[in-house]
């Protein structure tokens, strides 16, 4: 019996599964991104005169908060277009 059918599909399906889950990381730093950007406006509107600080300091937060979506939408590329690859050769 030929298990290497089996043994490609579990790997693609690995994939996809593994794809998926990266790509749901881009939901955290989008209402991490929100809150920040409430609060500040909270803050402004509550003392305008610190406009300045306030949006320097909230600008580098999103900044770093973006950096984990990024992480995950190029880990799920990874796994779409070159893990099947990758699997497919070292499995024959």
């Amino acid at each position: 019996m030929d298990f290497t059918v089996l043994a490609k599909g579990i790997a693609l399906a690995g994939c996809a599964i593994g794809a998926g889950l990266a790509v749901i990381a881009g939901i955290g730093p989008g209402i991490g991104e929100g809150n920040c950007a409430a609060r500040a406006c909270e803050v402004i509107g509550r003392n305008p005169e610190c406009k300045s600080d306030v949006t320097s300091s909230m600008i580098l937060g999103i900044a770093l908060s973006e950096t984990t979506g990024i992480y995950g939408f190029v880990t799920g590329l990874l796994l779409i277009f070159v893990a099947p690859g990758m699997f497919m050769n070292f499995l024959g």
